[in-house]
């Protein structure tokens, strides 16, 4: 199992850089209702019709996993360490259900490969 971030899913959604390797491990992932709102965000925000990507997504093979209050603690928790790095509250959801599942987690975004936080990160790209 591993743990995806929103930017993991929109390059296979968008067919970017790395999206191959996403497409391996698809039935093998979750993603933190956090991530699924940022990509629900994304489409959204390029005035496409929410819900319908919403229906679309969840047909996914994703397993979708609520915020919980354990893992809000965890990414709190994570917010100094990862501050310089740019980390959103996001990307630290990914990284808490990571943590709380002792997952890897998978992202696009490099800045996650310099941090040591115990947790295990694949970059796509």
């Amino acid at each position: 199992m591993i743990a995806l971030d929103a930017s993991a899913l929109l390059a296979f959604l968008l067919r970017e850089r790395g999206h191959q390797r996403v497409r391996e491990i698809l039935g093998e992932s979750c993603m933190s209702t956090v991530n699924f709102s940022e990509v629900l965000g994304c489409f959204g925000r390029a005035g496409q019709d929410v819900v319908l990507i919403a229906k679309n997504l969840l047909a996914m093979p994703i397993e979708l996993v609520a915020f919980t209050a354990e893992q809000a603690t965890i990414a709190a928790g994570l917010a100094q360490t990862t501050r310089a790095a740019g980390l959103s509250l996001g990307d630290r959801a990914c990284l808490a259900l990571a943590s709380e599942r002792r997952i890897p987690a998978m992202t696009a975004d490099q800045a996650w490969a310099r941090l040591h936080l115990g947790i295990a990160v694949e970059t796509i790209r």
